[in-house]
């Protein structure tokens, strides 16, 4: 991956480096240390497929990492390995969830933090496969940004997709999770019972504003508060459409990366039970001036600043 990882030259001393002068490509597992940043491209959008959406998320993490590469680094202890991607190419698409969960799971007993782009958002699943693989007697919470529930029942003769997530973490017993952004007109009332009845807590894309920080906080809170261990899964459709046009179902009045937005996610990164995040949705084949791919890899470098 050295065509991808590439940027500025300032110099060769820490205080020059940028992000492409810190990664380590591997491929051993036995060298991630606790705390190192560990990142594993999911080059698969099958469940974009199966789920009717526009395919071509799969080709977004390689484009994803080039935008990161020019970062500068701003800890002295920044430690970056990158595991390369996982493919779909038969179209198994469980068994690609399978094979992330297996090495999240390695990720995560070594003490690394897990990095996963994507891809669909059918990354949900096996990212989370993989935190309760690691962490089988923790109680897990998620935090989902997205303007969908992803809540789905397989259809017979289809499968897991990128909207099913939800409904398979649910069916592995109690589920832990806060849904950020949800939009109404994006969901069913079938959806929203469904999260009712799995327990899934949510807020609405309209209420969150900077005056409504305080409540939403709370919420925030009281979720992290009850869970052993922290992951967080973004879906860029959550997103408006002015600000990132390239994902597989654009939301004209989705949020705003502003100031309220960037007050919570950072308050939410801060947190030291958090142990895994994902992008999803980032389709390079919709994209204008790859503004998607530019925020989404600003908001994984916001949880290597913290």
């Amino acid at each position: 991956m050295d065509n991808i990882w590439q940027g500025r030259l300032d110099g060769e001393e820490l205080l020059y480096h940028r992000i492409f002068q810190r990664v380590k490509e591997e491929k051993n597992y036995d060298t991630i240390s606790a705390n190192d940043f560990v990142l594993h491209g999911f080059a698969v959008d099958e469940g974009v497929r199966r789920n009717k959406g526009r395919q071509g998320a799969k080709d977004a993490p390689d484009i994803i990492r080039r935008n990161m590469s020019n970062f500068p680094v701003v800890r002295p202890d920044f430690s970056f390995l990158d595991f390369g991607n996982i493919y779909c190419e038969d179209g198994n698409l469980e068994n690609t969830q399978n094979e992330l969960a297996k090495k999240v799971s390695k990720v995560l007993l070594k003490g690394g933090k897990s990095l996963v782009l994507g891809g669909g958002h059918e990354v949900t699943f096996g990212h989370y496969r993989g935190v309760k693989t690691a962490f089988p007697e923790q109680k897990i919470g998620i935090i989902n940004f997205d303007a969908h529930f992803d809540n789905r029942q397989p259809e017979n003769g289809v499968g897991a997709s990128s909207g099913t997530g939800f409904w398979q973490i649910a069916q592995e017993g109690e589920i832990h999770s806060l849904h950020i952004g949800i939009q109404r007109n994006s969901n069913t009332l079938k959806l929203f019972d469904t999260a009712h009845q799995f327990g899934m807590k949510y807020i609405l894309a309209d209420e969150l504003f900077f005056e409504n920080l305080p409540s939403v906080y709370e919420r925030v809170n009281e979720l992290i508060d009850s869970v052993d261990v922290l992951y967080l899964t973004i879906c860029m459709d959550v997103f408006n459409a002015s600000i990132a046009p390239g994902v597989s179902a654009s939301a004209y009045n989705g949020i705003f990366a502003d100031s309220a937005f960037m007050h919570l996610y950072k308050h939410i990164l801060k947190n030291e039970k958090l142990s895994a995040l994902d992008i999803a949705e980032v389709n390079p084949e919709f994209d204008i001036q790859e503004r998607t791919a530019k925020l989404a890899a600003s908001l994984a470098n916001e949880w290597f600043m913290i």
